[in-house]
């Protein structure tokens, strides 16, 4: 009798013992409260790109040659620069003048023939200048290069499963060294792939009114997807698990009390992520900062 009447009084301590820890903890739970910022759920057009390496190059290149053998006895151009149709390039006394010069020096008829000036076939920017002053040249040899400043164009190199992205694409944009950003046409696509690369080569044509060099290097933005009207938050809205595989958001039920809601994204990019689902609506409230290490369910004050 003794013995059960101590047990029971063991038992009754301990099970009040154990109701003053759950109240203690309870409460100490309650009283953390986590200081956020919140922000609302965004709708509006969003696209995805690919940016891809491109090269400029002159399609259109002007060799010069000289139309007589000779000596170059002046040189009108400088290498870059542009230079208009039919503008002076070159004058060449032929060999035949340079001979008879020491008897002939009171002729200047034939001084007058024995110099022939070239011309520029086409406007352009001197590329190239490939004999100075002095220079001795034979009858078609190469003097200079003019590229045709308005064949200037851009060559992208698109990996092969990219390809059928830039093939649904009629315009791009070009970002420039510079971080310029400006307008390009997708003119077309070279017949062969580059053998070591292995890349499918296009043509874009910049919107540019400015002179650009050759072989500068950019990026070309290819539109991958669009949306016309998607949910969109900041990136530091969404967190995840270690490995990437879970995503979710801290979503405010009431003023002080904010709930893990499980996300799946869309398009996404430095600043910004489309929620593919759930469905939000624009009046949500999800928390932008201070969300880090919250349970799934946590008490917290707007800032």
């Amino acid at each position: 009798m003794t013995s059960g009447f101590f047990c029971l009084i063991a038992m009754l301590i301990l099970f009040t013992t154990a109701c003053n820890q759950t109240t203690v903890t309870s409460e100490v739970d309650a009283s953390v409260i986590t200081p956020v910022t919140v922000v609302n759920v965004t709708h509006k057009p969003v696209t995805e790109t690919i940016d891809l390496p491109a090269v400029t190059v002159f399609l259109n290149k002007s060799i010069v040659r000289s139309v007589t053998t000779g000596t170059v006895e002046n040189i009108s151009i400088v290498l870059g620069e542009s230079i208009k149709k039919d503008q002076l390039l070159y004058t060449i006394r032929t060999r035949e003048a340079s001979a008879m010069s020491n008897s002939l020096t009171d002729d200047s008829t034939f001084s007058f023939k024995g110099r022939i000036n070239i011309i520029a076939p086409t406007p352009g920017v001197i590329s190239s200048i490939s004999h100075q002053n002095g220079d001795f040249v034979q009858e078609g040899d190469e003097l200079a290069v003019v590229s045709e400043q308005n064949s200037l164009v851009f060559i992208l190199d698109t990996p092969f499963e990219f390809v059928k992205y830039v093939e649904k694409n009629t315009t791009c944009k070009i970002q420039l060294p510079d971080n310029q950003i400006i307008n390009g046409r997708i003119s077309g696509k070279l017949p062969e792939m580059d053998s070591q690369a292995q890349t499918v080569r296009f043509v874009i044509k910049p919107v540019f009114t400015g002179r650009l060099p050759a072989n500068m290097n950019a990026l070309i933005s290819i539109i991958k997807s669009s949306k016309a009207n998607a949910s969109v938050l900041p990136k530091s809205a969404v967190l995840s698990n270690e490995i990437q595989t879970e995503f979710w958001v801290m979503k405010l039920i009431n003023d002080t009390t904010a709930i893990k809601i499980p996300v799946k994204k869309g398009f996404e990019n430095n600043e910004e992520v489309e929620i593919t689902y759930p469905e939000f609506v624009s009046s949500d409230r999800i928390i932008l900062t201070g969300s880090y290490g919250l349970p799934d369910t946590a008490r917290v004050i707007v800032k």
